[in-house]
């Protein structure tokens, strides 16, 4: 059953990019402009209000990386690795992201641990630092999701924004297996959920409880919360909001659906992100295979179960204890 229920779901039909062109885009830079829309046709490839959608075959990854370079933009990555999920999986993370993850760029890594002597020696390429700072862990994955928001708007305060132009802040329980790029960069990044991009809105897993701060009704998507990112000052809107929402919840004895994710959701809806990735960039290995994704970039695989109205829904928040 759930191999049929999938294959139904890579059948159903997606919206398509409604533009002409590449220059119709509100443009995050002006290499978005050279963005081939119609050269996926298959797939959605920008929003209603204008943003690029970035899937494989779209964009010239040269030209990106030489205006980068060129503007001196360089990325905070963020990872938490608390608990067992050092030991399991930030390695791995580490050395794949070594291999892919904005190279040719400056890159921070901002790991978060409650072991800091734990955190693995990596050989790092030239402009590519570690930095590990301590973090207590919580007897629930739960808190540590949910918290990350207030620990990364901190760090961002005290110490990205004085050295990056850009932050990404990803779970640990990933592994990188292709090319993510500067093509990702943006003023404000959201990742569509490898699970929900193909399905009905009425499926998407946002909070109906009207007591939550993330409550929502409708959206544009469903943003998965694995990686989000944009420029410093983009994202410590997002975490501040987000763990402003939280902490009311907490004080009204409410806790969202999806934790920092359904915050998340909320605050994109209400802030539409200026560039969307594709699930190219997080695809999910237990995902049967479907024709639109051509490479994956970054891979995670999370427990499934049935929901009661036939849709698979995720039960595990990847990357956190």
């Amino acid at each position: 059953m759930r191999v049929t229920l999938r294959l139904i779901i890579g059948l159903l039909p997606m919206d398509k990019c409604s533009l002409e062109n590449a220059n119709m885009l509100n443009l995050d830079n002006s290499v978005d402009a050279s963005l081939d829309l119609w050269s996926r046709a298959d797939v959605q490839t920008c929003t209603t209000w204008k943003a690029a959608i970035i899937w494989e075959g779209m964009f010239d990854p040269d030209a990106y990386d030489q205006m980068h370079r060129r503007e001196g933009s360089s990325v905070a990555l963020t990872v938490f690795a608390v608990g067992r999920y050092l030991d399991a999986y930030l390695k791995t993370f580490l050395n794949t992201s070594e291999q892919h993850f904005m190279l040719g760029l400056p890159v921070t890594y901002y790991i978060f641990t409650d072991v800091p002597e734990k955190v693995p020696d990596i050989k790092l390429a030239p402009q590519r630092s570690i930095k590990v700072m301590k973090v207590e862990k919580n007897s629930r994955w739960q808190d540590v999701s949910m918290m990350r928001m207030k620990t990364i708007s901190d760090v961002i305060e005290s110490d990205i924004r004085h050295h990056c132009t850009h932050v990404f802040c990803f779970d640990v329980d990933q592994v990188f297996t292709g090319r993510f790029g500067s093509e990702a960069l943006g003023d404000s990044v959201a990742l569509l959920h490898a699970h929900y991009y193909r399905l009905p809105k009425k499926y998407f897993t946002y909070d109906r409880n009207p007591n939550s701060k993330a409550y929502m009704q409708t959206g544009d998507f469903y943003y998965h919360a694995a990686i989000f990112g944009g420029l410093w000052k983009s994202v410590k809107a997002l975490t501040e909001a987000c763990y402003q929402g939280i902490m009311e919840d907490k004080r009204n004895n409410v806790e969202a659906l999806w934790h920092d994710e359904s915050h998340l959701n909320k605050y994109m809806w209400l802030h539409k992100p200026t560039k969307v990735l594709s699930p190219e960039y997080c695809w999910d290995t237990s995902i049967i295979y479907r024709s639109e994704i051509r490479v994956t970039r970054l891979m995670f695989s999370c427990s499934l179960a049935l929901f009661s109205r036939g849709i698979y829904l995720h039960i595990c928040r990847c990357g956190f204890s």
